[in-house]
C-alpha cells in the first residue's frame, strides 16, 4: 500500500526543528488525489463534470492554460504529478480547487465571472501551488498527527485511510498556505506571456463586486482581497515588474465554448 511505504519512511526519519513536517510521501499525495477524483466522478449531483468528449474546445482552452503554467519551469512536481483538468458545470459557484497529486477542478461559474484569460491563469496558478507545495497533506499531517499514521502503518486502525480521504474535502488552508499559493501563482506566471498579476486582478474584481457575488471557498481563511493584491503586486515587482498580456479576446472565445446557462 502506497501510504504505508511513505509513512514508514517519514516516521523513522529524524525531524528538523522549525521545518514543516509532512507525514505523507509524494506517492501518498498521488494516491489521495486519485481517491478524491474517483469520489468526485461518482457523485454527479454534487460535481456535475462536463464531458471532455462533448466539450473538446472548452477543455482544450483549459488544458492550454494549465500547460502554459506547468511549462514555466517553476512547478517543482511536474515530474511527479500529471495535473489533469476538469470542468464542473455549475454557473452559480465561483470556485476552483486542486487535489493532492494535481487533479484541477474549475467551475463554469468562475470561468464566466472572469473577463480575461490571465485572471483565470492566476487563480489556477494559486490552486496548482496548493498541490505543488503539498498544502493538503501538510494540513492533514497537523490535523491527524503521528499516532494515527503509526496506527495505519501497523494496521491498528483499519478505517483510518478512508477517514483521511474523506477528511481531505473538509480541510481549510491556513493563512500561510494561502499567502504561499498567491506568491507562487506569480512565480509560475512570470516566465510566460501572461501578466503575472492575474490573481490580483481576480481579487480586485471580487472586491469590486462585493455583496453581488458569493466569494469562493479559497477566500475563507484569508478574506482580505486588498492585502492579497498588495502582496501579489510586490512579488511581481520583485521579479522585475514585466508587464504581460491579458488575452482577453482569446478568453471570450473560451467562454463561448461552455454550455449556456
Amino acid at each position: 500500500m502506497l501510504f504505508v511505504l511513505g509513512l514508514v519512511t517519514v516516521t523513522l526519519a529524524p525531524s528538523c526543528k522549525g521545518k514543516k513536517l509532512n507525514l505523507f510521501s509524494i506517492e501518498d499525495d498521488k494516491a489521495l488525489g486519485a481517491q478524491v477524483a474517483e469520489e468526485i466522478a461518482s457523485n454527479p449531483e454534487q460535481f456535475p463534470l462536463l464531458d471532455s468528449a462533448s466539450f473538446p474546445e472548452a477543455y482544450a482552452h483549459l488544458e492550454r492554460i494549465t500547460q502554459t503554467l506547468l511549462e514555466s519551469g517553476k512547478v517543482a512536481t511536474t515530474q511527479h504529478f500529471k495535473y489533469k483538468t476538469f470542468i464542473i458545470h455549475d454557473d452559480k459557484t465561483l470556485n476552483a480547487f486542486c487535489t493532492p497529486g494535481g487533479y484541477i477542478y474549475v467551475y463554469t461559474g468562475l470561468i464566466k465571472f472572469l473577463d480575461s484569460e490571465y485572471e483565470l491563469a492566476g487563480v489556477m496558478g494559486h490552486e496548482i501551488a496548493h498541490a505543488d507545495k503539498r498544502h493538503s497533506t501538510l494540513a492533514m499531517s497537523r490535523q491527524f498527527g503521528i499516532q494515527l499514521m503509526l496506527d495505519i502503518v501497523f494496521g491498528r486502525d483499519k478505517g483510518a485511510l478512508a477517514r483521511l480521504a474523506a477528511g481531505l474535502s473538509q480541510l481549510a488552508y491556513g493563512r500561510d498556505a494561502e499567502r504561499e499559493a498567491d506568491k507562487f501563482s506569480v512565480i509560475y506566471m512570470y516566465p510566460t506571456e501572461y501578466d503575472a498579476r492575474g490573481a490580483a486582478r481576480f481579487f480586485e474584481k471580487i472586491e469590486a463586486d462585493g455583496a453581488a457575488v458569493t466569494p469562493p471557498e479559497f477566500l475563507s481563511t484569508h478574506p482580505n482581497p486588498g492585502n492579497r493584491v498588495k502582496a501579489i503586486t510586490e512579488e511581481w515587482a520583485k521579479l522585475g515588474g514585466k508587464e504581460g498580456k491579458d488575452f482577453k479576446e482569446r478568453y471570450i472565445a473560451f467562454k463561448q465554448t461552455l454550455p449556456k446557462a
